[in-house]
């Protein structure tokens, strides 16, 4: 609907349109975990923190990922990237949510975040 407004969830999965992608970075539609903190979401801000998903791992990274189980409509394990965290125009987000991680999923990417930057 036109004129519609998405209220965005932390923790919340959603498609994303990663591309044009430079590099090694994650590309194309895919899912992503939306990171940002809820206060900030409910004010609809322009761009939001995320992290991708994948349903693969490469083993050199496998103290970062976080591996996902299927719930909803995310239908396949999913490995949250976590070394690929990144912000994006909330433009770029495809609704609706596919799914919504659990508290404790939420808290190990974001304590595998602070290890990605040394904290």
């Amino acid at each position: 609907m036109v004129g519609e407004v998405n209220i965005l969830s932390r923790g919340g999965i959603y498609l994303a349109k990663l591309d044009p992608s430079k590099a090694a970075e994650v590309g194309k539609i895919r899912p992503v975990v939306i990171l940002t903190a809820q206060e900030i979401l409910n004010i609809i801000p322009p761009i939001v923190f995320v992290c991708p998903l994948s349903s693969q791992s490469r083993s050199e990274f496998s103290s970062l990922h976080v591996e996902l189980p299927p719930r909803d409509n995310l239908q396949v394990t999913s490995f949250a990237l976590v070394e690929h965290c990144k912000s994006i125009t909330i433009r770029r987000l495809i609704y609706p949510r596919l799914a919504q991680l659990t508290d404790t999923e939420l808290s190990l990417i974001l304590h595998r975040l602070n290890r990605l930057l040394g904290n």
